[in-house]
């Protein structure tokens, strides 16, 4: 009996694990009904609800209560950030990180995309006695920074489309509020290769970004150089976002991307 049960508590384990990849897998968009995972898993309700529901106590699983659809929860995110440390994107990129930060003597941050918004995975501290307030493990959303610009210049429609349809509420009277003005501005961050967040997230705060790619041509990352609009001025931008779109380009480059790749927008 001691063994029957180990092994049915083995399969629950993996089916709970399952419907955790299979969220994972298509994280993207609004979410997904029971009747969703029933049909992309291949199990009734009723299992998947019994499954369900430690997943959900537990935090990994989160349920709007308007759609009833599933997505990943947060407590998922806590245990991304706890194996950070290991990241090879992490490791790879703090030496050019630090040498950004010493050739802008501004702030520099590194984050990765979650769900419309970017999740700060880095930072080298700017010298300078007035810094920026931030730290790793923040989320901030992606269509009024810098950060979050550039992922959105490379990334698939989808991702737009859930961003707008979060809302793009203004956090400063600069903030580019209508679906229109964001693409505008994502079209020019593919042709020049950089983003700006023009005063736009947090007041008195400048930012310009670049994205970062893997050797799949994916962009994995994005990395920006922040600082008070004092330093970081407008006359600036256009040095900063040479240095950072080229550090970016070396990031990339040590995650195994070539230019030549066809699948991202140059």
């Amino acid at each position: 009996m001691e063994g029957q049960e180990a092994r049915n508590n083995s399969s629950s384990v993996r089916r709970a694990l399952s419907i955790l990849d299979y969220l994972s897998d298509h994280a993207e968009g609004r979410g997904l009904t029971l009747a969703d995972l029933a049909r992309g898993l291949d199990m009734n309700k009723s299992t998947l609800l019994r499954l369900l529901s430690p997943l959900r106590d537990y935090g990994l699983v989160d349920q709007d209560p308007e759609t009833e659809r599933y997505r990943l929860g947060l407590r998922t995110l806590h245990w991304a950030q706890a194996c950070l440390a290991s990241l090879q994107l992490r490791s790879v990129a703090a030496p050019l990180l630090q040498a950004l930060m010493e050739a802008s003597r501004e702030t520099v941050h590194l984050v990765v995309w979650d769900h419309g918004e970017v999740v700060y995975v880095d930072k080298v501290e700017s010298p300078n006695t007035i810094r920026m307030f931030s730290r790793v493990g923040v989320r901030m959303p992606a269509y009024c920074t810098a950060v979050g610009k550039a992922f959105l210049a490379h990334l698939p429609e989808a991702a737009f489309d859930e961003v707008v349809a979060r809302g793009l509420a203004p956090r400063t009277t600069n903030t580019l509020t209508t679906p229109e003005a964001l693409r505008q501005d994502l079209e020019r961050i593919r042709v020049r290769g950089y983003s700006i967040d023009n005063v736009e997230n947090e007041p008195e705060v400048r930012c310009v970004g670049a994205p970062v790619f893997d050797h799949a041509g994916r962009v994995v990352a994005a990395m920006s150089v922040s600082g008070p609009t004092s330093r970081v001025t407008l006359d600036r931008v256009e040095e900063l976002g040479r240095l950072v779109k080229r550090t970016a380009e070396g990031v990339s480059e040590r995650l195994g991307y070539r230019r030549e790749n066809p699948s991202v927008p140059v």
